[in-house]
């Protein structure tokens, strides 16, 4: 493999159920995968969560482990299912029922860029989308199903924050209608991947720190929080999604003034989720 396909970032004490991730945070670009691309280097980047990482870089401080993706989500999408395989970009596959994903172009294996661009300009081959699949997909998905096991072991169950970033123009539909622009989105698939009450409290961790919370539009939650949210068993999952321009120049794609500050206070965040999955929450998590 030419990068590694995932990080985890262990807590030195582990002593919540809580797991965070990042999917979409890595920035290592493969110069064979450039050599494909129509894109440069600064274009390819808009699909990026920049910087994602670095916010919740604090999780192992706070007892929960951080896992992270290797390869960025141009290459290959973890928050896609494996099977959503796009037959506009990847040779032999055939159309099979309507999945708006794929057909916009942001299957398992991306044919464009968060701004709509292409990132080739003809197709791959089958071979080549299920290696990276089998080389990146599957090993970050087996790390990840490892720690959400090793915490519901430890602790009866498990609570997933699936950390993303969302461009400020998003929330533009929200702040037309008259009500507060969101600075972050929960998503829970419509409370079918976390209990509320979990939810409500992970909610209130980021109203304390001041910022706006709305639930589930537009962002409900993709593949990993659809897949691993299982209230029923003890596995809860909800996808953030934070505003880029709270700590990112999103043009040049680099930290403004305000990163450090900003990084602060989700490190307080961080906190606060973390104690809601200590063993004294757990009894209040099943409810």
């Amino acid at each position: 493999m030419l990068q590694k396909a995932f990080y985890v970032h262990p807590p030195v004490d582990r002593n919540t159920c809580v797991v965070f991730a990042s999917p979409h945070s890595g920035r290592v670009y493969p110069g064979s995968f450039m050599r494909q691309s129509d894109l440069d280097k600064h274009a390819i980047r808009s699909s990026e969560d920049a910087f994602v990482d670095d916010l919740f870089s604090s999780a192992p401080e706070h007892g929960a482990p951080l896992v992270m993706a290797g390869m960025p989500r141009a290459y290959v999408d973890v928050n896609r299912s494996d099977d959503e395989l796009d037959p506009a970009l990847i040779q032999g596959v055939r159309r099979s029922g309507h999945n708006p994903r794929v057909a916009s172009g942001l299957g398992v294996v991306p044919r464009v860029v968060s701004n709509g661009k292409a990132i080739y300009s003809g197709k791959i081959t089958r071979a080549e989308a299920q290696r990276r699949i089998d080389s990146y997909w599957r090993p970050y998905h087996t790390a990840l199903r490892a720690e959400l096991d090793q915490a519901k072991k430890m602790f009866g169950q498990a609570i997933l924050l699936d950390c993303h970033s969302m461009p400020h123009e998003a929330m533009d539909s929200v702040a037309q209608s008259g009500a507060p622009r969101p600075d972050v989105v929960l998503g829970d698939r419509f409370g079918a991947a976390a209990s509320d009450l979990i939810v409500s409290m992970v909610e209130e961790a980021f109203h304390a720190a001041g910022l706006t919370v709305t639930r589930n539009t537009p962002f409900a939650g993709a593949y990993v929080t659809q897949h691993y949210g299982r209230p029923s068993s003890g596995v809860h999952a909800i996808q953030i999604e934070i505003d880029r321009s709270l700590y990112m120049d999103e043009r040049q794609i680099r930290p403004h003034d305000g990163f450090e500050p900003f990084r602060k206070l989700i490190d307080g965040v961080i906190e606060d989720i973390a104690r809601i999955g200590r063993p004294i929450q757990k009894s209040l998590a099943a409810e």
